[in-house]
């Protein structure tokens, strides 16, 4: 195998024409040059210097490996710059996949503060709820994968493989029109709250699969089965509906953080269903800066959520 070292001292040897001047250029001894020029003749396998008086001479190998020296060793000098330049967070990138309303009500605020201290780095954001985003991260299509479970959910997902960063604990609330029997139980200060039970009889409007799945295995866990009369992805949709006096709902506070909610009261339910929201990356990708910034900042946002007081 050619080393780097080696073509360099071939190339110094090749400009100055003899071993002492090479080690002069090179700041090493002549004795250093012959040794590394006979393991580079060893590697080859074939003479690369014929000596002619008091000069070195080179060999038609010689010459063509002089020739593909220079492209060789500019290649990795522009690598070992790169490679610094990601290590000290003067370059990089990061793909993040994240939940919409992680999307809206975490990631902007991470990322501005990424940007500012960090502007060599650059993110990238695609969107994809749990599990399909943790799987995302698994195959090797994502640096980093915002997720959420629910706290004592039945089959809950298995993480063990992962870094696992906490960002916040997100509690569920009921979402009622404005003229609604239970909407004076509404309170600003978040001490007014209703049994889930209280809600059995009406109209619910449902979010995404997860929380819709999680809405019905905590209204049986209360003795009734919700009657679902929509279900939507959309979080302004599922405030929309609620606002149009057309049902109830529960979602989480941060996903009613991200949007302006207008014709609703958000009631504080009991007993209290919180899911966990994380930041997920692999053991290996953790160690790179990059990712490791954005980890930090995403937790720095976390903190600073409503929904995390």
């Amino acid at each position: 195998m050619i080393e780097a070292r080696h073509l360099r001292v071939l190339r110094a040897v090749a400009s100055t024409g003899s071993f002492s001047a090479a080690g002069r250029e090179l700041g090493c001894t002549q004795p250093a040059v012959s040794q590394q020029m006979k393991a580079l003749e060893s590697s080859v396998g074939t003479p690369l210097l014929v000596r002619t008086g008091r000069e070195m001479r080179l060999t038609q190998a010689g010459e063509a490996l002089v020739r593909h020296a220079a492209g060789i060793i500019a290649g990795l000098t522009a690598a070992e710059e790169e490679v610094a330049a990601i290590a000290g967070l003067r370059a990089g990138r990061v793909r993040l996949v994240s939940f919409p309303s992680g999307s809206s009500a975490l990631v902007p605020t991470a990322l501005a503060a990424l940007r500012a201290a960090h502007p060599g780095t650059r993110v990238s954001l695609e969107e994809a709820e749990p599990p399909n985003s943790v799987e995302l991260l698994r195959e090797g299509d994502c640096d980093v994968a915002l997720a959420f479970r629910y706290e004592d959910a039945a089959g809950a997902e298995e993480w063990d493989d992962l870094v696992v960063r906490p960002l916040l604990s997100d509690r569920l609330v009921a979402l009622v029109p404005e003229g609604h029997r239970l909407a004076r139980t509404a309170r600003t200060d978040g001490a007014g709250s209703v049994a889930i039970g209280e809600l059995a009889r009406e109209s619910w409007i449902a979010g995404c699969p997860r929380c819709r799945g999680q809405l019905v295995e905590v209204c049986e866990g209360a003795g009734f089965t919700p009657r679902i009369d929509f279900a939507t992805d959309d979080y302004p949709a599922v405030v929309g509906l609620v606002g149009a006096g057309l049902g109830v709902a529960v979602l989480p506070q941060l996903a009613v953080d991200s949007v302006r909610p207008r014709g609703v009261r958000t009631v504080a339910l009991e007993p209290a269903v919180r899911r966990e929201i994380v930041a997920l990356t692999l053991p290996d990708l953790a160690q790179v800066p990059a990712v490791a910034a954005t980890l930090d900042e995403l937790t720095r946002a976390g903190a600073r959520q409503p929904a995390a007081r």
